[in-house]
Order: C-alpha cells, then sequence, then structure tokens
C-alpha cells in the first residue's frame, strides 16, 4: 500500500522535487512521521495551501503519523523564499503572529476533521477510524533556546558558501533592498525544525512548496551533520500552485479563497471552482481529490465530448467543498446556485440557502410585518437591489423585474406567504444577474 503511495502521489502531479528517491521508496515499507511547516503569516487557510495538505493528507490516511507544525518562531523571523521584499514589521508583530497561530492551528483542526470524513467516504476499503493529527508550533523548542546554544548547536554546522547559494538568498541579495541577518537565518531555523522532530519524533520526511526546497534541504544536511550522514531522511516538495495562465492559485483581485466559510462562504467557494478554466480543472482534479484516477479520466472524457456542460468544474466543485465543507457544505452551496441560476426552484430548501449566505449581503432576514406589508420594489431599494424607486419601476415596464423566477408586472406588488419559497424565502431578481434573498425572521 505504501509504495501505491509514492506512485499515487506521482501519477497525480503532487511531487516536484524528491531529495532521495530511492530512500523514500525503501522508507515507505513502514509506517513513517511526516511534518509539514506552516507559518502564521495569515490567520486561516487559504486554497494556496491545500496543494501540500493534500500531499500530507495521502501519507495520514494511509497510517502514517503526520504533523502539521505552525510556524510560532519561524513566523517571527519571516520566511524570504520567494520574495523581493521584506515583510512589513507589523506583520512580524508577536502578538499579530501568536493570534495567527492560534486561529491557524483551529483552521488545521478543521480541515483534518472534515478531510478525514471525505476521505473514508472516497475510499471505503481504508480504515474506519482515522485520528486527527498532532498540531505542533515550533516556538515549543525554539523559545527557550538561548542565541549561544543556537550558535553552537547549529551555527557551527552551517556553511557560507551553501547557504549564500540558495536560490531565496541569490534572489533576495540581488535586489535593491538586499536582505537581513535575520531573514538569512530562516533556513537555519528551519533546519533545526527537521533535526528536532528527527530526534525527538523520528520524522524522517518533510513536505514542502516548490519554494522552500532549499530550506529544507538545510535541514537534511543539519540531519546529517549532527545525527550522522548514514541517517536516512527525504525532502520532498509539491509544485508551485499555479493556474495555465501563470497567476498564483487562490487569487482573485488581491483577495484570498479561505477555507473559512466565515471568510469564504462555502457558496463562493464552490463557485470559485466551477469557474476553473477547461485548461486547469483535469490537473486540479487529480491534485485536490481524493477521487479514483479512473473516476477523473472518465470525467474528464465526458467534459471532452459536451464541455459547455461542465461536468468537470462541477465534480471539481462538489468535491472540494465536501473536502473543505463536509457535505452540508455542498448540499447549502447547490441550494443556492440553484437560487441564483435555476429556473425551476422545485425542492428548494431555505434553510440550506440560509446556512450558505449566512452573513453575505444579499440575503436579507425581514420580519412578517416588513416581508409581507410593503409592496416589493419598496423593499428592493431599501435594500440597495436596485439604486431608487424610479429605477424600480422602469425594471417592472421593461420587463427585468423578477421574484421567484417570475416576471413582476405591478408596481405596487406586495409578497403573499403563498409566494415564498419553502414557506420562508422570496429570491428577487434585477436584471439578469443582481439577486436580493428576502428571507422571513424567526421572530
Amino acid at each position: 500500500m505504501e509504495v501505491d503511495l509514492l506512485s499515487d502521489v506521482k501519477r497525480r502531479g503532487l511531487v516536484s522535487q524528491i531529495s532521495s528517491p530511492d530512500i523514500l521508496g525503501k522508507l515507505l515499507k513502514e509506517r513513517q512521521t511526516v511534518y509539514m511547516g506552516i507559518d502564521p503569516t495569515a490567520h486561516a487557510l487559504h486554497v494556496g495551501h491545500l496543494l501540500p495538505l493534500m500531499c500530507l493528507m495521502h501519507f495520514h490516511v494511509r497510517g502514517h503519523t503526520v504533523h502539521p507544525v505552525i510556524g510560532g518562531a519561524t513566523g517571527l523571523v519571516g520566511d524570504p523564499s520567494g520574495r523581493t521584499k521584506a515583510r512589513d514589521r507589523d506583520s512580524l508583530a508577536n502578538d499579530r503572529i501568536e493570534r495567527n497561530a492560534r486561529k491557524l492551528t483551529s483552521s488545521i483542526e478543521t480541515f483534518f476533521v472534515k478531510g478525514i470524513k471525505y476521505a473514508q467516504s472516497r475510499w471505503e476499503n481504508e480504515r474506519e477510524s482515522i485520528r486527527t493529527p498532532e498540531i505542533l508550533n515550533n516556538l515549543e523548542w525554539t523559545k527557550d533556546v538561548s542565541l549561544l546554544e543556537f550558535l553552537r548547536t547549529v551555527g557551527v554546522q552551517a556553511r557560507m558558501n551553501t547557504m549564500l547559494g540558495r536560490e531565496s538568498v541569490r534572489l533576495r541579495l540581488s535586489s535593491e533592498e538586499g536582505m537581513s541577518f535575520t531573514e538569512f537565518s530562516y533556513q537555519l531555523l528551519q533546519g533545526y525544525d527537521f533535526y528536532k522532530l528527527f530526534t525527538d519524533r523520528g520524522c524522517r520526511i518533510q513536505i514542502g512548496g516548490s519554494d522552500q526546497w532549499g530550506n529544507i534541504l538545510a535541514g537534511q544536511d543539519l540531519i546529517s551533520r549532527l545525527a550522522g550522514p548514514e541517517q536516512e531522511v527525504v525532502c520532498i516538495t509539491t509544485p508551485l500552485f499555479t493556474t495555465s495562465s501563470g497567476e498564483k492559485f487562490g487569487k482573485s483581485a488581491g483577495n484570498a479563497v479561505w477555507l473559512d466559510e466565515s471568510l469564504t462562504s462555502p457558496f463562493d467557494f464552490y463557485q470559485f471552482f466551477t469557474r476553473t478554466t477547461d485548461e486547469d480543472v483535469p490537473k486540479l482534479l487529480r491534485m485536490l481529490t481524493l477521487l479514483p484516477m479512473e473516476k477523473i479520466e472518465a470525467t474528464l472524457e465526458e467534459h471532452k465530448v459536451a464541455p459547455e456542460r461542465r461536468v468537470a468544474q462541477h465534480l471539481l466543485a462538489d468535491e472540494l467543498t465536501d473536502l473543505v465543507h463536509g457535505i452540508d457544505g455542498v448540499r447549502q452551496a447547490r441550494a443556492v446556485t440553484k437560487a441564483l441560476f435555476a429556473k425551476d426552484y422545485t425542492g428548494i430548501k431555505a434553510e440550506d440557502v440560509i446556512g450558505a449566505l449566512r452573513g453575505d449581503p444579499r440575503l436579507i432576514f425581514c420580519p412578517e410585518s416588513e416581508l409581507l406589508e410593503k409592496p416589493l420594489l419598496r423593499l428592493a431599494h431599501e435594500h440597495r437591489l436596485v439604486p431608487s424607486m424610479s429605477a424600480a419601476r422602469n425594471l417592472v415596464s421593461s420587463k427585468g423585474f423578477y421574484m421567484n423566477n417570475r416576471r413582476v408586472e405591478d408596481t405596487a406588488f406586495v409578497l403573499q406567504r403563498s409566494d415564498l419559497l419553502d414557506g420562508r424565502l422570496a429570491i428577487i431578481r434585477a436584471g439578469k444577474g443582481n439577486h436580493l434573498i428576502l428571507a422571513l425572521s424567526d421572530n
């Protein structure tokens, strides 16, 4: 099964580099301890984290011990990898890093709790019980280490020519701003993490993004120098996560797509993946889902026959919403998709739409005295669906104002209880794509 793991992650495109492929194949004949570091530069996970997390998940669901490691210490230093400028001081503030670390820990726990359920539903032959991994913080083993102790343990083993040769260092040294000694020492701190996890927990495999290659190798080198060259440890990196156009995946107008439903709703998360291009959807299905490859290839063949149906995109959206938000999130996202884009509202559930859009400005709760007594055009204006009453009347006269996909022709129209979907919702549309969902409040 473990040999299948290596071939599977390679076939799915989850692997960019492996420091010692032969040693990895040998190690995977037994259960191993694997870790992946995540610096708390943000307070939650976003879709850019999915690729290394899914690589780690493949190890976890096959019985290996995995440790996501929060960079409570390295986050205070700031990783220079892939950056042309140093992070601002505010982003490295102690209280901010500590707060982010707490929230990120909760975000990772949630990801694995739901991800394990997702894995078990896709891999029926896997173990019935998979425990949530223990999340560590590298501040635990660095906070009490003095500068002199660190220099005498780690610094004495580092070679300047090797450190200066790292791509992240060369990039910064050639920039106008240059590089601080603090950032230069980052690779030593990350290397120390690998060494401590090797000595304390028997960890022999580290996973990271492709921009972490030099930092991970620093840990492999430190283990070799301190524990002996005969020690077998392996570095694995995942590819740079970009779209076919070369853009960083998960960025839209500068805003991340979060895995936290309080930051990105299940509906918006779902819609993000339904908009995946035909060029990107094959690799995302392989990389980010646990579907059997045969199922993926069959879906892609079906997609080629009728690309306008976007069956591959809908499968991707279903799978990743299930992975991140659970089956309830999928149901809610589908309900809102139906509410906003479908012509037939049969079977729509108010609780699903409300659950998926809670906090969204398009969802407005109204008491009965307001919802069933005020003219609908007045409600549309008060809740900013239309800029003015005259604009609302013009839409009615031009046949562009709808309630539950029925054209509104009377400017004085007032909702009746029988008009409400599932006894609670009225979906108002102005023109082609502007929606307002009015929900009868509980009191």
